[in-house]
């Protein structure tokens, strides 16, 4: 992932291996990360149970939230895949009954957003 597309605030994928490594506290048992973007200090995870953002906070960095979303919460989604001249593709999430998506993350081009489709739908539809 460049530089330049971490400013403009876009993810790029990271191997499962390097999260497990980095975030593995995080995993109850029996369950596997799927896919993951990193953003800057922020990263977001798609386990076979639930999506887990990170969002590293400060300036120094010291403080951290985790935020678990269960699958079966999600109402919705949209993914918006990056055109000739846009520089990325766009996922929303819906939770529950709310009116406005509840996240909106960017990814760079290098990033198979279909793929991303893939995992939300088998786990939200299926």
């Amino acid at each position: 992932m460049g530089l330049f597309s971490s400013l403009m605030g876009n993810a790029g994928a990271v191997s499962p291996e390097e999260l497990k490594k980095n975030y593995g506290q995080l995993l109850i048992a029996g369950e596997e990360i799927e896919l993951g973007f990193k953003l800057i200090r922020d990263t977001f995870i798609f386990t076979n149970k639930r999506l887990i953002l990170i969002d590293v906070q400060g300036l120094t960095g010291s403080k951290t939230e985790y935020l678990s979303v269960a699958y079966k919460s999600i109402s919705k989604f949209s993914v918006e895949t990056a055109g000739t001249f846009d520089l990325e593709a766009e996922l929303k999430i819906w939770i529950s009954s709310e009116t406005m998506p509840s996240i909106k993350k960017k990814f760079n081009k290098s990033v198979n957003v279909y793929e991303v489709q893939n995992v939300l739908a088998h786990h939200v539809l299926g």
